[in-house]
């Protein structure tokens, strides 16, 4: 193979598709573990309802701030593996920019609008759908599986 401007390396990079799947590992398994198992266990505990209700206060928008955070660095691992079009064309692309979204309109609105509750909920539940649809999808730079 000639290196020419239009060859393009057939070795995937270790180091992208490794932070891809840990990135996605902590912002994913992040916000089900939070909202399906942490926060029901402490509401099952006794603590009073106010006191649950902080909690999730205090922890939901750090957990956002990662989410956005991973997907910045899930983005950049499928620009370097796929190009810049991928972004858009592709389905990793779309839901990444989809989460990148939702995160952006989740600080919007709590900073400027922090008592609509029903969009700020809303918001969280498509990142986490959006993060399952992710799972599902090939790691980029990773050999196709058939």
């Amino acid at each position: 193979m000639s290196k020419s401007a239009t060859y393009k390396s057939q070795q995937p990079s270790r180091a992208a598709a490794v932070s891809w799947q840990l990135a996605q590992t902590l912002w994913v398994g992040g916000l089900w573990l939070l909202q399906f198992v942490i926060l029901p266990a402490i509401g099952q505990t006794g603590l009073a309802p106010l006191l649950v209700q902080e909690i999730a206060t205090r922890l939901v928008p750090l957990l956002v701030g990662l989410t956005a955070v991973c997907v910045a660095l899930q983005a950049f691992a499928l620009l370097r593996s796929e190009g810049l079009s991928s972004l858009l064309r592709d389905m990793r692309g779309q839901l990444l920019l989809t989460v990148a979204v939702m995160a952006l309109s989740y600080f919007a609105v709590l900073r400027y609008w922090p008592d609509v509750e029903y969009w700020l909920r809303f918001s969280y539940l498509v990142m986490a759908f959006c993060g399952l649809l992710l799972v599902l999808q090939p790691v980029p730079g990773a050999p196709v599986r058939r």
